[in-house]
């Protein structure tokens, strides 16, 4: 297949050269890893609102899916295993496909305002019921799903992304730079819809729509 956006480029194909371009790893980030949980690690979790899942398929395809719900929607079950519960969405369920044919995941997650973030590394499996599952019942909604993750890698990452993005500034926040919401579903999800419809239904009542049932 020709491909014409990388004209010219120069390529790295080996870790030695990766190497010989960005250093050498430092000895606190080599040595940062945990694999089970420290009490820090679960306060942060604890605090999290917010979880990028990242999964891949048995033939290498990939996927990375946000689950948010109230501070402490994923629970931690003890020093090496966590829950995330699910909620009800477009029933994709591209993340819970790859893990039934490679249950490696990494999990990404974050706290509002900090520019740090926790990484866990692990295997996982999904349940369709477990006693936990009461505990994750919000607004009298209990999940008909979870993912258990068995923890093998666990770190804090710095802040510099979020530092150089900006992304927690409000000043530098332009919401309407991008397309709308409704904009973006009469082009590549719902052409038959008329944008006023969509525009309706993507307005200030969606806001309120039962994000739970």
């Amino acid at each position: 297949m020709e491909q014409t956006g990388a004209a010219g480029a120069v390529e790295i194909t080996s870790e030695a050269e990766l190497r010989e371009l960005l250093g050498s790893v430092a000895p606190a980030a080599a040595a940062k890893e945990r694999r089970s949980l420290h009490e820090h690690h679960r306060q942060w979790i604890a605090r999290s609102p917010l979880c990028l899942i990242g999964t891949s398929a048995a033939d290498g395809s990939c996927d990375v899916s946000p689950k948010g719900d109230p501070p402490g929607f994923a629970k931690v079950l003890d020093d090496t295993t966590l829950v995330i519960p699910d909620r009800p969405g477009n029933r994709r369920a591209d993340s819970y496909r790859n893990i039934l044919a490679n249950p490696r995941v990494g999990l990404l997650f974050l706290v509002p305002g900090r520019g740090d973030t926790l990484r866990v590394n692990g295997r996982a499996r999904l349940l369709r019921d477990a006693p936990f599952f009461d505990t994750m019942t919000v607004k009298g909604h209990r999940p008909a799903l979870a993912l258990v993750v068995e923890t093998e890698e666990i770190y804090f990452h710095c802040s510099r992304a979020f530092l150089r993005s900006g992304l927690w500034r409000t000043e530098t926040w332009d919401p309407e730079a991008a397309p709308s919401r409704a904009s973006i579903s009469k082009a590549l999800e719902k052409p038959e819809k008329s944008l006023e419809e969509l525009e309706r239904y993507y307005g200030p009542a969606y806001d309120r729509i039962d994000l739970y049932s």
